[in-house]
């Protein structure tokens, strides 16, 4: 059995540089502004290539969605994925978190892949879509019509399939979690065991889009050298469709699964994973972390690749 089965990388594609802080904490109102990096995560291990989410295509609805939330500096997949030597062609599975734009959007550059996602996510939105025009106004602020279209192709193509509800060993030593009406009606978080061990020693989980930040489940966050510290305080995600209550639970056993170890529950929109984790900036100003090394993977942000 490998001491470390996976490495993990969290990859900026592009980035909101005045967000709303209430965005970002329920509640935050008058806070001013941050950087909200879009990303999304690579796992490399087991002789697989996998994916979580896929970011968004910078073109039609997703261009729209891109200059209505302000999002700037988008790159393809094929220049994030070249900074950890991938290309979208090896990637074989992606889990897919939630359909917001910025998560399902640009599922067209992975020819190779077999897409997962919840089976209530799913058909939640084509309800959504189903709707009246005006009852749906506020819940499709995010999402692109397109992106679910192009999921109900790919599943009569064969390449998606829909999971229902949690799932252990997904892949070896990855487990699939979901938390109903939270953020969107299905979102899912990633739990990877890298030790490959049932009561895990090293484990991290991967949040999608259930905290954004530290701020999500932190109060007076000290973060840098390596180390999150901070009194617990949940206070949830600013965007939800759901409940914020469910936000709440989903971060409590988020939690849970990694013993109360702040560090290893991963906010992907999270700027300061750079002072965690051992990161990088590419020559494009995109920022590329590393949260973990698989035995025999050379760091992707120390110069040995």
């Amino acid at each position: 059995m490998p001491g470390n089965a996976y490495s993990i990388w969290v990859l900026e594609y592009s980035a909101v540089e005045l967000y709303p802080v209430s965005g970002i904490i329920f509640g935050a109102h008058n806070q001013g502004t941050r950087k909200l990096p879009y990303c999304y995560v690579l796992i490399k291990g087991h002789g697989r290539t996998i994916m979580i989410d896929v970011g968004y295509n910078s073109k039609d609805y997703g261009a729209y969605l891109e200059k209505k939330f302000g999002v700037g500096n988008w790159h393809s997949p094929t220049e994030v994925l070249a900074q950890c030597g991938v290309t979208p062609e090896e990637v074989d599975t992606v889990i897919l978190t939630h359909a917001h734009f910025d998560h399902l959007g640009n599922t067209d550059a992975f020819p190779n892949a077999t897409f997962y996602i919840q089976e209530k996510e799913l058909a939640k939105w084509i309800w959504v879509m189903s709707l009246p025009q005006g009852h749906q106004h506020w819940m499709m602020i995010a999402t692109d019509p397109s992106d679910v279209l192009r999921a109900v192709t790919l599943a009569k193509d064969g390449r998606l399939r829909c999971v229902d509800g949690d799932m252990a060993d997904f892949l070896p030593g990855i487990d699939l979690h979901v938390a109903y009406d939270s953020h969107t009606f299905a979102s899912m978080w990633v739990h990877v065991r890298n030790d490959l061990a049932r009561e895990s020693q090293d484990s991290y989980v991967l949040a999608g889009d259930l905290v954004y930040s530290y701020d999500n489940f932190l109060k007076n966050a000290e973060i840098g050298n390596g180390e999150v510290l901070g009194e617990l305080a949940i206070t949830p995600v600013g965007l939800a469709s759901g409940s914020q209550e469910n936000l709440v639970m989903a971060t409590v056993a988020m939690l849970n699964v990694v013993d109360q170890d702040f560090k290893r529950l991963i906010p992907i929109h999270e700027e300061r994973l750079k002072d965690v984790y051992p990161s990088r900036l590419t020559p494009q100003g995109l920022q590329v972390t590393e949260i973990c090394l698989g035995d025999q993977q050379l760091s992707k942000v120390n110069n040995e690749a």
